[in-house]
């Protein structure tokens, strides 16, 4: 089997290449972003390290663009056998400051980006009954963040297209269509500026690859970096409210946008 792996970037959010390389023997990439520069270093990258890489340009806010160029890679390179979609933007913005366009980008690219890539690869799944769509999420789906408002919906958002569609495929006995969902904290990408908290550890791409490397290879569903995470999440479904709020402040969660104290239209 020749893997077609479909990663849609963002300020080359996970773009760790030598560790996707690890994620098999056979290696074929398509990578999309809207950073030319971006997807065409990554795509060298790839080819240094001998596999084979193909690099598109592609606004993942865009609907209609993200679908032709799917049918160009389905056309001139073949059916996508894993499908990682982990394009992001944030704005970390108080929400009354947010202006209606960034919060529409932000659902745009984070959560309906992932319904237009899978529309275009999944049908080709399920007639073969093999492949597997990843979700990049994040912990912020799961808890209140101050300033995130849209982002952490967005998240949200996608977390229940996750668990909805691995439930769906089940219904319809595609078992050999695998699904995972990645959520990480803090990551030090460049995403956001000095990233803080109290009780979360601020993560290395190279930690949060591998970890979403052992998921994809053990079809592992929710992917939480770090695990001991998923203790605080399950607390948060039973705890009463002020509690979370004094824990929530406790954390201290810290961070920096280019857009954090714009007042200006953007």
């Amino acid at each position: 089997m020749v893997l077609k792996l479909w990663s849609i970037q963002k300020n080359r959010h996970f773009s760790n290449s030598e560790q996707l390389l690890n994620l098999t023997s056979t290696k074929d990439f398509v990578l999309l972003d809207i950073n030319e520069k971006g997807v065409e270093e990554t795509a060298d990258e790839c080819k240094i390290l001998g596999a084979t890489a193909h690099a598109f340009v592609v606004d993942c806010s865009n609907r209609n663009d993200i679908y032709r160029c799917a049918e160009k890679v389905k056309q001139d390179i073949g059916d996508v056998d894993i499908l990682i979609n982990n394009a992001g933007v944030i704005f970390g913005r108080e929400f009354l400051e947010l202006q209606d366009h960034q919060i529409e980008k932000t659902f745009s690219v984070n959560m309906l980006a992932h319904f237009w890539t899978a529309k275009s690869f999944l049908p080709a799944m399920m007639k073969n009954n093999r492949g597997h769509i990843v979700t990049v999420a994040s912990v912020a789906g799961q808890v209140a963040v101050p300033y995130l408002v849209d982002y952490c919906a967005s998240k949200s958002g996608v977390i229940g297209f996750h668990e909805s569609l691995t439930s769906e495929l089940k219904e319809l006995g595609k078992d050999g269509v695998k699904t995972s969902c990645l959520c990480p904290v803090f990551v030090n990408t460049g995403f956001v500026q000095n990233p803080s908290t109290r009780v979360w550890p601020v993560l290395e791409t190279e930690d949060v690859v591998k970890c979403l490397m052992e998921g994809i290879l053990t079809n592992k569903k929710m992917i939480i970096v770090p695990s001991s995470v998923k203790y605080s999440l399950i607390l948060n479904h039973f705890l009463p409210e002020r509690v979370i709020a004094a824990l929530t402040q406790m954390q201290d969660i810290q961070f920096s946008t280019p857009y954090r104290h714009d007042k200006k239209e953007d």
